[in-house]
């Protein structure tokens, strides 16, 4: 098996991105958590809160030889609104925002000729609000958190958000993995 890399995005609730990035092939882990804010080992209550600059993000670690870093982009791209400014859906706050969290330089670089190329395209009727930052730290949530879905798969919250955006990835990039 070849070594992973690893991307970290936020966009929206975490429960939702870590249960799309599960179903791509590929995908070797996700771990949800917190980046992009201020406050040591924040908590989920402090996170939620939107005292905290955090965003709730996932880790996603993959394999480089079945999928790019342009690749993941293409997935966090299609499971979330670039465009809503501090939301997804019924989640609001900065916590829920937008971001693009970097481990290198050439991750920085494809992420953003990445946006640029979206926006060149025309693909959103609105502005790209996506964040692009390099990782401070990554603070991983409560275990409570970690696979949230699958643990909780009759969860109305997840019935209703989480299960559109897995049925899109299944049909949008699954049969590529086969």
């Amino acid at each position: 098996m070849s070594e992973t890399e690893t991307a970290t995005l936020g966009g929206g609730c975490f429960w939702c991105t870590e249960a799309a990035f599960e179903e791509v092939p590929g995908v070797r882990d996700v771990t949800s958590g917190y980046a992009g804010g201020h406050t040591e080992d924040p908590t989920y209550r402090e996170v939620c809160s939107g005292e905290t600059g955090h965003a709730e993000v996932i880790q996603v670690e993959y394999d480089p030889d079945e999928l790019s870093y342009a690749d993941i982009l293409k997935v966090f791209f299609t499971v979330h609104d670039p465009t809503q400014l501090n939301r997804q859906g019924p989640d609001v706050g900065s916590q829920y925002r937008s971001i693009i969290l970097t481990h290198n330089e050439e991750q920085a670089r494809v992420a953003r000729e990445y946006v640029e190329g979206l926006e060149d395209e025309d693909v959103y009727d609105d502005e790209i609000v996506t964040e692009i930052e390099p990782l401070e730290t990554f603070h991983r949530a409560e275990e409570k958190h970690q696979n949230y879905y699958e643990k909780n798969p009759g969860d109305a919250y997840c019935t209703f958000h989480a299960d559109p955006k897995i049925e899109k990835v299944r049909k949008q990039f699954a049969a590529a993995g086969e």
